[in-house]
């Protein structure tokens, strides 16, 4: 008979090991019962199209966002004297300090970028229908949070042109009727710049995050899961029918693959590519004139309408009311509103009250796709409104980046202003008759 052998002391730790794991599982899945729940959702059908992982940059840009934005939190200094001087500490004499301030910056402009491109995926092939309702609307608080949240970092840097864009934020606080000196009093606590930063500073750390930090998740997996994924009208796809590949492995390889790609983007750019160079600016002076930058494209909207808009003033009762500062902000006040409610409004309009988990082609909805394009060329043409500044006055003043003589620059915007009101309503009659020519063609 043979005689045992002891195993060896490798096989006997490999065993142990997995009997180990296997009796954690177990102890775990007795008490909340997450067997079940783990095999039906690691099988979960996900769709395969580039289109759909555009919610995931927009996910890792923040976590990424997230993790950058705790390591300059260690370094800076929230207040009026010192913030600007702990800025430029960061960027010049901490060690990594202006890599992270860079990996910072260009992670908030993917994820703003990634959230307005998932949102016109979203809005052209309707994907916001019944029963996805909850969903886009809380990806519109989410879009209108993330544009304050930017506001708020480049304010932070207490330079000439973020101090420049918060003396603004406070004249539009001012404007306002009855209210609008207890609201700047209350925001800068007093004469501007105030206790501004301290107050800025916790809602850009802690209050706004907390809101993302919950909104996010709800928004991007809790209804997504719980939801059917919406299908392209492609091969055998149908409202009743679920198509895609499982969540592991092939979704989760996916999104490792999604998440290294945004990560070594933004680690490109931000080693590559200088912004915000707040040396440059210099600390604010409200004596000095506004440095040479044009705004940020998430910012330039509602510069380019300020400069659009005419300094129309009315006395009402012994009160002048700046009709010309107020118009930007309803503008933008009317369009998250319609946004928001979009899906409600478009169901009004049009009927349809069915379920939906096809996406449309854009050809297919023409009203909807017409309309679209016109929004986007309405705000383009106020974009374009910062891209030329006259050339200013002096000796030796600070260039912006695209100056023209004054005389051209106010044609430049008279221009603008006809162009805003006659470029949209083209770009939609053009977009429903192509649309509808598109409908009409015969299929190949």
């Amino acid at each position: 008979m043979a005689t045992p052998v002891k195993p060896a002391r490798r096989p006997r730790v490999v065993a142990g090991s997995a009997k180990a794991a296997r009796d954690a599982v177990l102890w775990a899945d007795d008490r909340l019962g997450l067997g079940r729940w783990t095999r039906i959702n690691l099988r979960k059908l996900f769709p395969s199209h580039w289109s759909f992982l555009l919610g995931e940059l927009a996910l890792y840009s923040f976590v990424l966002l997230v993790l950058t934005g705790t390591f300059l939190t260690l370094f800076y200094k929230p207040s009026a004297g010192l913030a600007y001087a702990s800025v430029v500490e960061i960027s010049q004499h901490t060690r990594g300090g202006l890599l992270m301030r860079q990996l910072h910056h260009w992670s908030a402009t993917v994820f703003v970028l990634s959230i307005v491109a998932h949102l016109f995926r979203v809005f052209f092939t309707g994907a916001f229908r019944k029963p996805r309702e909850l969903t886009w609307m809380l990806g519109v608080v989410l879009f209108a949070t993330v544009l304050f949240e930017s506001f708020l970092g480049v304010s932070l840097a207490a330079d000439q042109l973020g101090f420049t864009g918060l003396r603004e934020a406070q004249g539009m606080l001012l404007s306002l009727p009855l209210v609008g000196s207890f609201l700047s009093a209350f925001a800068f606590d007093g004469e501007f710049p105030g206790d501004v930063l301290a107050r800025l500073f916790t809602l850009h750390v802690l209050l706004i995050p907390g809101i993302l930090v919950a909104v996010v998740p709800l928004h991007g997996l809790i209804l997504t899961w719980r939801q059917k994924h919406t299908e392209r009208r492609v091969g055998a796809a149908a409202e009743s029918k679920v198509t895609g590949g499982p969540f592991f492995p092939y979704f989760v390889v996916k999104n490792a693959a999604t998440a290294l790609f945004t990560i070594g983007v933004i680690a490109l750019l931000a080693t590559l590519v200088t912004v915000n160079p707040v040396w440059e600016h210099g600390a604010y002076d409200p004596s000095a004139p506004p440095p040479s930058a044009q705004p940020f494209w998430y910012a330039g909207v509602l510069e380019g309408a300020l400069r659009l808009t005419p300094g129309w003033e009315v006395t009402v009762l012994g009160v002048a009311l700046p009709i010309g500062i107020w118009l930007p902000m309803l503008a933008l006040t009317v369009f998250f509103t319609v946004l928001f409610l979009y899906p409600f409004l478009e169901r009004r309009f049009t009927g349809d009250r069915d379920f939906h988990h096809l996406l449309d082609r854009p050809s297919d909805a023409p009203v909807r796709t017409g309309l679209g394009l016109a929004v986007i060329v309405f705000f383009t043409v106020l974009w374009a409104a910062t891209w030329l500044s006259p050339t200013p006055p002096g000796d030796d003043p600070p260039t912006p980046l695209l100056t023209v003589p004054q005389d051209v620059y106010t044609a430049y915007l008279y221009a603008l202003r006809v162009a805003l009101f006659v470029l949209p309503p083209i770009a939609y009659a053009v977009t429903v008759a192509v649309c509808r020519r598109r409908q009409r063609a015969p299929a190949r």
